[in-house]
């Protein structure tokens, strides 16, 4: 780990818009946005991993309160750089424990970012921490990739996800402990460099019963913001859970 900013310190808040750029199209950002919209209501909307603003801010233009938990203060100032970041409040620190004043009708974690807490204790947490936070009748959304080891032969435990003429990526798979890392690798002035970042996948399935614990149940999964129908072959979901109204 880099820094006090976990694994997303300055070099990559530095390029994070830029290398993530297919994430900030109007096709990725808006269905996320008018669905969290729709579920906020009239009420405050709580972020898990807010980084640099990519749904905040403009589900904040749509009239939405928008309050972000994240551990990198170098992804953050980016997001208070940006028109309308002086609107978003953001607290310092680990999305599973961290709490801030006040109740919302809605909190949100999304491209994978429940992957960032790496044990199952720890994701645990982040399910109490949501409900913690949730009105009555509050949801809490989720989008992430179903885990890729339909992919996996046997004795191989590297996936690629990106190959080209001076970038490799790969992610790796533990199933023994759902331990897992994305890995990159670059050619810079003739160089090779690599970063890894750690990850622990998590099956639907597994989620479920993580909201159940945390008092949640679980009201919608589709395989997109776009509401598409989740199937056996669907490689990513977006999950509601619902705290009880009564």
């Amino acid at each position: 780990m880099s820094d006090e900013d976990g694994y997303f310190g300055e070099n990559v808040a530095a390029r994070y818009d830029e290398s993530s750029a297919d994430r900030f199209t109007p096709d990725a950002v808006d269905p996320a946005v008018g669905l969290l919209a729709e579920l906020a209501g009239g009420g405050r909307a709580l972020e898990f991993g807010i980084g640099t603003g990519r749904i905040a801010l403009p589900l904040a233009g749509r009239g939405v309160p928008v309050h972000g938990i994240d551990l990198s203060r170098a992804m953050t100032s980016r997001l208070g750089a940006k028109p309308g970041g002086d609107a978003v409040g953001v607290t310092i620190g680990d999305f599973a424990t961290t709490r801030v004043p006040g109740a919302f009708t809605v909190v949100y974690l999304v491209y994978n970012t429940i992957n960032n807490l790496t044990t199952q204790d720890a994701q645990v947490d982040c399910f109490r921490n949501a409900a913690g936070h949730l009105e009555p009748g509050g949801c809490f959304v989720i989008e992430v990739g179903v885990p890729e080891l339909r992919l996996l032969p046997p004795g191989q435990t590297a996936v690629p996800f990106g190959v080209g003429p001076t970038e490799w990526a790969f992610d790796t798979y533990d199933t023994v402990t759902q331990a897992m890392s994305s890995n990159y690798v670059s050619i810079v002035d003739g160089r090779a460099e690599h970063s890894s970042i750690p990850f622990r996948y998590v099956w639907p399935a597994e989620l479920d019963l993580m909201a159940r614990l945390a008092g949640l149940r679980l009201r919608d999964r589709w395989e997109a913001w776009s509401r598409a129908p989740f199937t056996h072959e669907s490689r990513h979901h977006v999950s509601v859970w619902e705290k009880p109204a009564d």
